[in-house]
């Protein structure tokens, strides 16, 4: 299982170094793995503007009128002394949001869950309890270890973003008491959980997990990067979710749409033990107000942004199941916020093939649909393709992106049909 997940993680990093074209920019194209079966040049080329829909992730947004409005009018001060108002103003209206009596402006989510890392786990060699699949865990350079001296313990993830809980218990009793472990101090859940696809983690189950870990002493923060996602998915306001947690982050960079920035949030001593932990990570800022004030717009739109991005996930995920394709197929239960979880089946064309078939555009695509568009989406694994849905992308880019997807499928099984397989043009006689 690791092994698979570290091939998955190396394909992952090398797609993004070459992912190609931002959304709304033209591509010279250019031959997929394995060999292209129909001819792929740039929209340029073939003599009409290609549209780029960009689904790797809600990472790649771009900042609205409005926030660029609010950035350049945002009344600014030394956040560093608590001088700016618009910082402020964002750091007590994400408390309220998330039911916590304070929250911290940090640059990035990674950041916050690394400092609360080092609040709620002072003792060094201190044992971090949470998910394989953790994005803390997989995705955020060991921080725990490297810069915490926490010992992370990686409890195997059920496809739903969960862990078991006799299993969790099991470990911490283990742990509790002995002379020969490390000590559990905390435990850590992500919600929405990224690795399962955006999966939203059930209250109840969070209630279970918060007082498991208030019978043992130990304490509970969640990387609530996309918590705003969990919240709209299941019509309930965020403070429900946090209730069941001692703190909490929250990215603004994701589905929010803003350039930079989180809030890490929980009691009003754990906040002020967390200012000093930014500032010995490099993380005070100074006129921090122009991120803020982006970060502001993004959370109060975040309800009808959301719903209209887990609306055109769903759709697509439903248009994948209309094409009746044996090239891939989606869980429809599994779509339950703006992540769809694609499963590539056969040997060819593969995850990272299908995405580069994706990307291209051809004379035939342009003659067959009327449209010159580049799809660009991310190969999560040796099986599965990723797309995330974001303030940027429409219902009808969503539309455009499953008429492309339909016809990357038809071509892929007449070359199949034909006998050519995955090899090279020049291979078949082309």
């Amino acid at each position: 299982m690791l092994a698979v997940r570290g091939a998955g993680a190396a394909l992952r990093r090398a797609w993004l170094r070459g992912a190609g074209p931002r959304r709304g920019s033209t591509t010279n194209g250019g031959t997929g793995a394995g060999g292209d079966a129909w001819p792929a040049r740039g929209g340029a080329a073939l003599g009409c503007p290609q549209h780029v829909v960009d689904l790797r992730s809600d990472t790649v947004t771009q900042p609205s009128e409005a926030m660029r409005r609010a950035m350049a009018q945002a009344a600014v001060g030394d956040d560093d002394y608590g001088e700016d108002p618009t910082v402020n103003e964002l750091q007590h209206l994400a408390a309220r949001f998330l039911g916590m009596e304070e929250a911290l402006f940090v640059p990035t989510a990674t950041m916050a869950n690394l400092i609360a890392v080092m609040c709620h786990c002072q003792r060094r060699g201190a044992q971090l309890l949470l998910g394989a699949g953790a994005h803390l865990h997989v995705y955020e350079h060991g921080g725990a270890a490297q810069v915490a001296g926490v010992h992370s313990q990686a409890l195997p993830d059920l496809p739903d973003g969960t862990f078991d809980l006799e299993q969790l218990e099991l470990a911490v009793r283990e742990a509790h008491g002995s002379r020969y472990h490390p000590r559990p101090e905390l435990i850590c859940l992500e919600n929405t959980h990224s690795s399962a696809g955006g999966r939203v983690l059930p209250l109840a189950y969070l209630q279970q997990v918060h007082r498991l870990a208030e019978r043992y002493g130990l304490r509970v923060h969640m990387d609530g990067a996309r918590l705003m996602n969990a919240a709209v998915a299941q019509a309930v306001e965020p403070a429900q979710i946090t209730q069941h947690c001692d703190s909490v982050s929250l990215c603004f960079s994701k589905g929010l749409g803003a350039p930079a920035g989180a809030v890490l949030a929980g009691r009003r001593a754990f906040v002020a033990e967390a200012w000093r932990v930014r500032k010995l990570l490099g993380g005070g800022m100074r006129q921090a107000g122009v991120l803020a004030a982006a970060a502001r717009v993004g959370l109060e739109q975040a309800e009808a942004t959301l719903r209209r991005d887990h609306s055109n996930a769903r759709r697509f995920a439903r248009g994948i199941q209309e094409l009746k394709s044996p090239l891939c197929s989606v869980s429809l239960p599994a779509v339950e916020t703006n992540m769809v979880m694609v499963a590539v089946t056969g040997g060819w064309p593969s995850p990272a093939e299908l995405c580069t078939y994706m990307r291209a555009v051809s004379e035939e695509e342009l003659a067959e649909t009327g449209h010159a568009v580049s799809v660009l989406l991310f190969p999560w694994s040796a099986h599965t393709l990723r797309a995330v849905w974001h303030r940027d992308v429409s219902a009808h880019d969503t539309e455009l992106a499953l008429n492309k997807l339909g016809f990357v499928a038809r071509k892929c099984q007449e070359r199949l049909a034909l006998g050519l397989g995955p090899g090279p043009p020049s291979a078949a006689g082309h």
